[in-house]
């Protein structure tokens, strides 16, 4: 019994322990539901709501859903899963590229993007039913596992393209 404990600790400290520092590679905003992405050089995170910009940001406080990242290194993966078609950042609809970094690594986890903004994972992002439309049949599916993830907004402040990410010690 006690050792099923120390492997359970180990586990738990293993999982909080991420020593990959990432990169914002490109940022973008929704408007509206159905707008294309503008693409932007810095973003203002609104705690507990959201992107500045960002029609997700106009919703009342508390979602979990406040911030949405992908990881650079799934847009090829996604690309390939679909036939080849091009799957650029804009066309994924998330918030935040981020190379360098496994972002699934971050979820129930307080992570810095840059000096000022402190996010707390939330969970997978999900596909939605426009990834078909937007990247090409199959791409619902295809994002699948390689959606990135969502975010809480803790502390609010600016991001920027190459601003770091990384993971904040347990409190």
């Amino acid at each position: 019994m006690r050792e099923g404990l120390l492997v359970e600790r180990s586990l738990q400290e293993r999982l909080a322990h991420v020593a990959q520092i990432g990169r914002v590679s490109w940022l973008g905003v929704r408007p509206e539901h159905d707008a294309p992405m503008q693409v932007v050089e810095a973003a203002r995170c609104i705690a507990d709501h959201g992107v500045e910009g960002d029609v997700a940001a106009r919703g009342h406080a508390g979602g979990k859903r406040q911030i949405t990242l992908i990881q650079a290194e799934h847009l090829p993966v996604i690309a390939a899963l679909v036939g080849g078609a091009e799957v650029t950042a804009e066309r994924t609809r998330r918030n935040v590229v981020v190379s360098g970094i496994n972002l699934i690594a971050l979820v129930r986890l307080r992570f810095a993007i840059g000096e000022e903004v402190i996010l707390v994972g939330t969970g997978a992002c999900a596909p939605c039913a426009k990834m078909d439309g937007a990247i090409g049949d199959g791409a619902f599916q295809a994002m699948r596992g390689h959606g990135g993830i969502t975010a809480r907004i803790e502390r609010g402040g600016a991001i920027r393209v190459g601003d770091s990410v990384r993971v904040l010690p347990a409190d």
